[in-house]
């Protein structure tokens, strides 16, 4: 017999058990379904993160430190020789760890190279605290200085194009504010905010506290001992636009890198944290991976490009779908019993049709393609059903999704078509991999012991 003869004859034969066919394709289509949106969770989730890179984050943006602990997850043995540029910060745990911290040497040294522009400390910023025009209560917040190198999305206001600064006077404000104000993000545009820092506290000598005694008593020393402030005053200029998958931890305020160093050097002059910076920004002139690497084997820095953190996110992203992968995977080698044990009841029913068959002239091997081709039937269907019931369900779970993490344009669940396809030609052959044993069985079965079957 031709093939495709044999393929037609299966087809028949499964007809001819419609039930039995369609619960062992249903048990396939369970792992074909959860592929399928594993497959789409994964490449939306890895468009998403590259878009967003790509968009909001500049390619040639470096992430420069002196201390590797700061961008690895291992925490070492914890213990450090102690050496004056070491200080206290958070590590990737979050936990506060001894770190080696950039000086304004290493400025220096970035700022004279050529292959790099845009040399920018992380300033460590403190606020006492923070009051806004129309409020007068006192809060506290976080105070960090407004990245140039990424673009966020505003809920009202504007901010500069990628690669520019706010003014030295403007400040952006993060939604999460906005119902602790009780204010709207419209109203609050063009609002004034006195941010408040103080100086550190210089300890007087016993020679000092002594003359301010005599010079005013009580009122001088206690004059002498109370921290200096010195307000900040700012415009907002945009509010901060919530997003579930922000690179930011916690909300917080945003002020020019200009009035961020005034802050800091105002509240860190006198201080053993004076001209110490946890790292450095700053943009590559040229291939961003060449200048990491001249960096990284002349000063020793640890560098991350932006194309790191997209492979960072791109591990996460694959960690998470590896998982869901392994549960369909289950499913389906539970699926594969199942074809083998269809097989093998089939084989027993038909013993006396095979033994027909073969009494009429066809070969071995035909009867072993025969069942072999109802297994791949079998996995092309369970295929094809649990590819389609993923679409469907994309189709109308996008949407909500969207909805539900504020991904904007983007959708979470993307179907490529070519995975698709090779996931369901994936499950044939594992169908006809199935069904192996069964048709070696059938194919040499005696025609004469299979004709007195009944």
């Amino acid at each position: 017999m031709k093939r495709i003869d044999i393929l037609q004859r299966a087809g028949r034969n499964l007809r001819q058990a419609k039930g039995r066919t369609f619960l062992t394709a249903l048990a396939i289509s369970v792992g074909a379904f959860t592929l399928t949106l594993s497959l789409a969770a994964g490449q939306g989730a890895r468009q998403y993160a590259d878009n967003l890179l790509k968009n909001n984050i500049d390619p040639q943006a470096l992430f420069i430190v002196k201390d590797k602990s700061i961008t690895s997850t291992d925490t070492g043995s914890g213990l450090k020789e102690y050496s004056s540029d070491l200080s206290a910060a958070s590590g990737a745990s979050g936990a506060s760890v001894a770190v080696k911290m950039m000086t304004d040497e290493d400025v220096s040294k970035l700022q004279a190279r050529s292959d790099v522009k845009q040399v920018v400390p992380i300033y460590s910023l403190n606020a006492k605290y923070v009051t806004f025009e129309g409020n007068a209560k006192k809060y506290y917040s976080p105070l960090t200085y407004y990245d140039a190198t990424t673009v966020s999305e505003v809920m009202a206001g504007s901010l500069p194009k990628l690669g520019e600064q706010i003014g030295d006077d403007e400040i952006v404000v993060p939604e999460q504010y906005l119902d602790t104000l009780g204010v709207s993000a419209k109203n609050l545009i063009r609002k004034k905010v006195v941010v408040v820092a103080a100086q550190a506290v210089a300890t007087p000598s016993e020679a000092e506290l002594q003359q301010a005694f005599l010079g005013g008593g009580n009122t001088a020393v206690e004059e002498l001992l109370k921290p200096k402030t010195h307000d900040y005053t700012f415009t907002v200029r945009a509010v901060l636009k919530k997003s579930t998958l922000s690179f930011v931890s916690s909300p917080r305020l945003h002020i020019s890198t200009g009035a961020a160093k005034d802050v800091y050097v105002y509240t860190t002059t006198g201080t053993e944290n004076a001209g110490k910076y946890i790292g450095v920004t700053a943009l590559a002139k040229g291939d961003s991976a060449a200048v990491k690497n001249v960096l990284q084997k002349k000063y020793g820095y640890s560098v991350q490009t932006a194309k790191d953190a997209q492979g960072l996110l791109f591990t996460f992203v694959n960690v998470l779908q590896g998982i869901v992968a392994g549960f369909a995977m289950l499913a389906l080698i539970a699926s594969v019993f199942g074809i083998i044990n269809t097989q093998y009841i089939s084989v027993l029913e038909r013993t006396s049709q095979i033994g027909l068959m073969k009494a009429l002239g066809m070969s071995n091997k035909a009867i072993g393609k025969l069942f072999r081709y109802e297994a791949a039937w079998i996995g092309f269907l369970g295929g094809a059903l649990g590819v389609g019931l993923g679409l469907i369900v994309g189709w109308l779970a996008n949407p909500v999704i969207t909805k539900a993490l504020d991904l904007g344009d983007n959708r979470l669940l993307v179907f490529v078509w070519w995975q698709l396809a090779l996931l369901i030609i994936a499950l044939v052959v594992v169908a006809i991999s199935a069904g192996w044993f069964p048709s070696r069985k059938a194919a040499r079965l005696d025609p004469i012991d299979a004709l007195r079957t009944e």
